[in-house]
């Protein structure tokens, strides 16, 4: 089984920017610079048939993407427990509309479509329960943002979980615009 997701990739002085801002949150698990990616779609456990349809599929997206920029802080939580810190990536519109022309294409080839709201982000830490209080986090890079960094290009990842956490192995690079 292959555990896949599609994403973009920021730039190295983005990538820097947030590994200079990850702390302050005791016990965090803070992503490191191969995990920083900004989802577009998350695909799960497939056969090996079905990421070759996956990867078949994802080569006739297209999309022209304006410059992008980080676009503050946020944390996710479960049953009211914060787990996970982000950075939003703004302008939500064009990205949400590139997540919902990967999700159309997955459901062609037989994937159960995305049922979860989406929301542009880039996950810096992962909170277990023992994780310190994220709100003094939160309030210091409410106003996180950064200069307008392009993207020409998504990529197809597959997931391995360990003992340290995830790693991220890219599969196939896919441009955004031209034929």
């Amino acid at each position: 089984m292959h555990r896949l997701f599609v994403a973009l990739r920021p730039p190295p002085p983005i990538r820097e920017l947030l590994i200079d801002r990850m702390d302050g949150i005791e016990d965090a698990r803070w992503q490191d610079d191969d995990q920083l990616h900004l989802t577009l779609r998350f695909i799960g456990d497939v056969d090996s048939r079905m990421a070759e349809d996956v990867a078949v599929a994802l080569s006739t997206i297209r999309a022209d993407l304006p410059p992008l920029r980080l676009d503050g802080c946020g944390m996710f939580d479960s049953k009211g427990r914060p787990n996970a810190v982000w950075a939003g990536v703004a302008p939500r519109e064009p990205l949400a509309a590139l997540h919902r022309k990967i999700d159309r294409a997955m459901v062609r080839i037989g994937l159960e479509p995305e049922h979860r709201a989406y929301l542009p982000h880039i996950t810096l830490a992962r909170l277990a329960r023992s994780a310190g209080p994220v709100d003094a986090f939160l309030a210091r890079h409410a106003a996180l943002t950064s200069p307008a960094f392009s993207v020409t290009h998504m990529t197809l990842y597959e997931s391995r979980l360990g003992t340290g956490g995830a790693s991220y192995e890219p599969i196939t690079r896919y441009p955004l615009t031209g034929p």
